[in-house]
C-alpha cells in the first residue's frame, strides 16, 4: 500500500461549497482510510507539503489532520509525522459504526494544564458559588415533608412548583402567551436537543449564526441538519442576510442567539429582533430563541426578548439557571406554544423520564428566598470587572491591527487577530507560553476566518486576565515580527 503522497488521490476540494474546506478534505482522507486504501501505519504528508501540493493555506490541512486524529484514524509522532491508525478490520468497525456527521472539535478544552491560563472555557467562576447560601436552600428542601415526593419519579415536565413559578415569571415579564406552556429541561442544551428530535429530519436546512457555539453545531449537524450559516458579529446575526437565506432555502427553523451570543459575545438591537420576527414569519419559519446569558448584563438597557414582540407565536424562548447559577445542576426551561412542548414533553420522557427533581427544587428555594437575586447581583458586580479587565487588556497587549468585539454583558470577546496571523497555529506557542484559547476554526459553519479566536473570560479574575493576555499578546507580537520577516519582499534586481 501507498503512502497519500504517492497516491493519484486528490482531493476534490470546492472553495464555494458551504462545507469549509478542511471539512471537506478530512472527509475525503478520512474515506480513504476507511476503505482500505491508506492503510495502518502508512505515513501522511506533513501539513505544509500537502498544503503546497494542493495549494491551501497550511492551516487548513491542520485542521483536517486535528479531525482525523480525534476521530482515531491517525496518529501524530513528534518528529516523525502523521500515521494512519483507523481503517477497515475483520469484524466489528466500530470507528464506522461510531461515525457521526461531525465532530466534537474542542471537546477536552476544559482539560487544559493548571498551570496554564485557560480562556477557553466558557463558564462561570467556581469561587463566586455562594455554597452556604446553596447548602441553606438545600437544608430547606431536604426538611420538607413532601421530601418522599421529591425523591419519587415526578413529571417529565418538569417539578410542578418550580414550573409554576417559571410560567408566573414569564407573564409577569410579558413573555408567555395564551397558548404557551413551559418545559423543564436539562439546560439549554438538551431543551436544543429535543427541539432536534421533533422538528429535525436528516436533510433538513436549519438557518444558524456563523461563527457558532460548537455544542450547538454538533447536535444539529449529528442529527443530519445541513446547517445554513448566518454571519454574526457586534451586533448579532444580520437580519438582511437571513432574510437572503430564508428566501433561498427552506429552513426547518432559525436558531439564535439575542443575548451575548457565543462566541462573539454579540447582542442583537431591537431594531433587529423585530425585523427578525417579522421576517420569520413570513416566511413560515420558527425562531429558536437561546437565551442562556440574558441574565448576564453588565451595563447598557435590558432589550425585550424575540419572543416578546414576536405576537404570533412562532417563537420558542429558552433560558437557564446554569450561566447565573450552578451549571452542574443542569436545570433550563423552554417556553413556547404548548403543541410544541407537547411533543417536547413525549421526547423528553422517552430520553430521561424528567430532569432531576431534587435539584429543580433546590433551585426553586434558592429564587424563592432571594438568595438567587442576591448571587445575581454578586456576579453582575464580578462580571462586569472581569469584562472590563479583558477589554482594558486586549487595549494594552494585543498588537496594532487587532480588533475585537465590545460585548455589554455574557461571558465572551471575539477576537480578529493580524494578517496574516493564524490563531490555530499560534495556540500550540501560546500553551507553551502559558496560556490557552479556542480558536476560530471551531466555531466556523461555512466561513472560516484564520485569525479568530474566543477568549472567555467568566471563570478568571482580573488579574488572571491580565496576565494571560499580557502573555498571548507577547506570543502574538513574536510571531507577527517573524510573520513579516518571512514576506517581507525581496529587493529590485537593477
Amino acid at each position: 500500500m501507498v503512502c497519500l503522497a504517492e497516491m493519484e488521490f486528490r482531493p476534490k476540494l470546492d472553495a464555494t461549497a458551504e462545507s469549509p474546506l478542511y471539512r471537506q478534505l478530512f472527509d475525503q482522507i478520512a474515506e480513504q482510510i476507511r476503505s482500505g486504501r491508506l492503510a495502518r501505519g502508512e505515513r501522511l504528508p506533513a501539513t505544509r507539503e500537502l498544503a503546497g501540493q494542493l495549494g491551501l493555506n497550511r492551516t487548513t490541512v491542520s485542521a483536517a489532520y486535528e479531525l482525523l486524529e480525534t476521530e482515531g484514524l491517525i496518529a501524530g509522532q513528534v518528529g516523525r509525522g502523521s500515521f494512519v491508525t483507523g481503517g477497515s478490520t475483520p469484524g466489528v468497525d466500530w470507528t464506522t459504526v461510531l461515525e457521526r456527521r461531525d465532530h466534537a472539535a474542542g471537546s477536552s478544552a476544559a482539560h487544559w494544564n493548571r498551570d496554564v491560563i485557560s480562556f477557553a472555557v466558557s463558564r462561570p467562576s467556581r469561587e463566586l458559588f455562594p455554597l452556604d447560601a446553596f447548602r441553606a436552600s438545600a437544608r430547606s428542601v431536604l426538611e420538607r415533608d413532601d421530601l418522599p415526593d421529591i425523591l419519587q419519579l415526578g413529571s417529565p415536565a418538569g417539578f410542578e412548583p418550580l414550573r409554576r413559578y417559571l410560567m408566573d415569571e414569564a407573564r409577569r415579564q410579558d413573555l408567555a402567551g395564551p397558548d404557551d406552556d413551559v418545559l423543564v429541561t436539562n439546560g439549554c442544551q438538551q431543551a436544543m436537543d429535543l427541539i432536534g428530535r421533533v422538528l429535525v429530519r436528516p436533510g433538513d436546512t436549519v438557518a444558524v449564526e456563523d461563527p457558532i457555539y460548537p455544542g450547538l453545531k454538533n447536535l444539529l449537524t449529528g442529527m443530519g441538519a445541513q446547517l445554513c450559516g448566518v454571519p454574526c458579529g457586534q451586533d448579532g446575526m444580520d437580519p438582511a442576510a437571513l432574510e437572503r437565506v430564508l428566501d433561498r432555502h427552506h429552513a426547518r427553523f432559525v436558531v439564535l442567539t439575542s443575548n451575548f451570543h457565543n462566541p462573539t459575545g454579540g447582542t442583537l438591537p431591537a431594531a433587529a429582533r423585530r425585523s427578525i420576527a417579522e421576517t420569520a414569519r413570513r416566511a413560515g419559519v420558527p425562531v429558536i430563541e437561546n437565551d442562556a446569558y440574558g441574565e448576564l448584563r453588565y451595563s447598557g438597557e435590558a432589550l425585550p426578548a424575540i419572543k416578546q414582540v414576536d405576537e404570533q407565536g412562532g417563537t420558542v424562548l429558552l433560558r437557564s439557571f446554569s450561566k447565573v447559577s450552578f451549571p452542574g445542576l443542569r436545570v433550563g426551561w423552554a417556553l413556547g406554544p404548548r403543541p410544541l412542548i407537547d411533543r417536547m414533553r413525549a421526547a423528553k420522557e422517552a430520553t430521561d423520564l424528567h430532569t432531576d427533581q431534587l435539584s429543580q427544587a433546590v433551585l426553586l428555594d434558592f429564587a424563592e428566598s432571594g438568595r438567587l437575586e442576591a448571587h445575581r447581583r454578586h456576579v453582575l458586580q464580578a462580571g462586569a470587572e472581569r469584562l472590563a479587565a479583558t477589554l482594558a487588556a486586549c487595549r494594552e497587549f494585543l498588537p496594532a491591527g487587532s480588533r475585537w468585539t465590545r460585548p455589554e454583558g455574557g461571558m465572551n470577546v471575539w477576537v480578529r487577530l493580524p494578517e496574516p496571523l493564524d490563531a490555530g497555529e499560534l495556540l500550540a506557542r501560546a500553551q507553551r507560553a502559558g496560556v490557552a484559547y479556542l480558536p476560530g476554526r471551531y466555531f466556523a459553519v461555512g466561513r472560516f476566518d484564520p485569525g479568530a479566536l474566543r477568549l472567555s473570560f467568566a471563570g478568571l479574575t482580573p488579574s488572571e486576565i491580565r496576565r494571560g493576555l499580557e502573555i498571548l499578546g507577547t506570543v502574538i507580537k513574536a510571531e507577527l515580527e517573524t510573520a513579516s520577516q518571512r514576506y517581507e519582499p525581496s529587493p529590485a534586481m537593477v
